[in-house]
C-alpha cells in the first residue's frame, strides 16, 4: 500500500517536515506498530521556513459586494484603496519575510468604475527595491461576468517598508530586474519617486509662504 501522503511534496516546499512525515516506510511503521504512542508522544511541531526573496507577486480575486459601493452605486474609491493596501502588504511580507507598513501610494488613477457583481482582480507585483523599501505596481481589473469584458479600473504604485521586532525599518531582500519589461517598471518606480520629491518640495514651499506649521512626521 502506498502510504505516501499526496500533499507531502507540496508541504515540504513550505515547511520543515520531520523525517518520518516524508518517509512512507516510517509512516507505515509508526501507525502499524504502536498507534497509541503517537497520541502520547506526538511528532515535534512543524516549523515554518522563511520564504523571503521569493514571493514577488500576489493576486486577489473576489466579487464586488453591495456593501462596497458609494451613493452613486459604484465601488467606493476608499474600498479600492483598501484592497490595494492589503495586496501590497501581502506581497511585501511575502518578499521580505517581515512585518511591513505602507509609506506611500503614487500615481494612483481611478480609470473605470467597478460595479456590484464584477469579478475583481487585484494584481500586485514587486518592481523596485531600496534598502528597506519595496515598490509594487498594482492593477485593479474589473470583469463583467455577463459579457466577460475586462477593464483596468485602478492603477498605482504602493511603497512598503519592512520593519523589525521593534517596529523600526529593516533591510529587505534586494530585487534585480532581468527582463526588458522589469527594467521598464523599475525605471517607472524611480520616476515616480522623483516626482514625489518634487511634490513634497512644492508643498513645503507653499506651507512656508502661507506660514503654516510643518506637517508632523509619522512614526513607523
Amino acid at each position: 500500500m502506498d502510504t505516501h501522503h499526496p500533499c507531502a511534496n507540496l508541504l515540504s516546499k513550505f515547511v520543515k517536515c520531520p523525517d518520518w512525515l516524508t518517509n512512507p516506510e516510517a509512516i507505515h511503521s509508526a501507525f502499524a506498530a504502536r498507534p497509541g504512542e503517537l497520541l502520547h508522544n506526538p511528532a515535534p511541531p512543524l516549523q515554518l521556513c522563511p520564504m523571503s526573496g521569493q514571493d514577488r507577486e500576489v493576486k486577489f480575486c473576489f466579487l464586488a459586494q453591495p456593501t462596497d459601493v458609494n451613493f452613486g452605486g459604484k465601488v467606493h474609491g476608499g474600498m479600492v484603496m483598501k484592497w490595494i493596501d492589503q495586496a501590497g502588504y501581502a506581497c511585501a511580507v511575502g518578499w521580505s519575510g517581515k512585518y511591513c507598513v505602507t509609506v506611500a501610494v503614487g500615481g494612483i488613477r481611478f480609470v473605470h468604475p467597478i460595479l456590484i457583481g464584477d469579478l475583481v482582480t487585484v494584481h500586485c507585483q514587486l518592481i523596485y527595491t531600496g534598502n528597506t523599501s519595496m515598490h509594487f505596481c498594482v492593477d485593479v481589473i474589473a470583469r463583467r461576468l455577463e459579457t466577460g469584458e475586462e477593464t483596468l479600473a485602478t492603477h498605482c504604485v504602493i511603497v512598503m517598508v519592512a520593519t523589525d521586532d521593534a517596529g523600526k525599518p529593516t533591510p529587505a531582500p534586494a530585487w534585480e530586474p532581468q527582463s526588458a519589461d522589469d527594467k521598464a517598471l523599475a525605471a517607472y518606480a524611480q520616476k515616480l519617486m522623483e516626482l514625489d520629491k518634487n511634490i513634497a518640495q512644492e508643498i513645503a514651499r507653499y506651507r512656508d509662504a502661507a506660514h503654516l506649521p510643518p506637517p508632523r512626521q509619522r512614526s513607523i
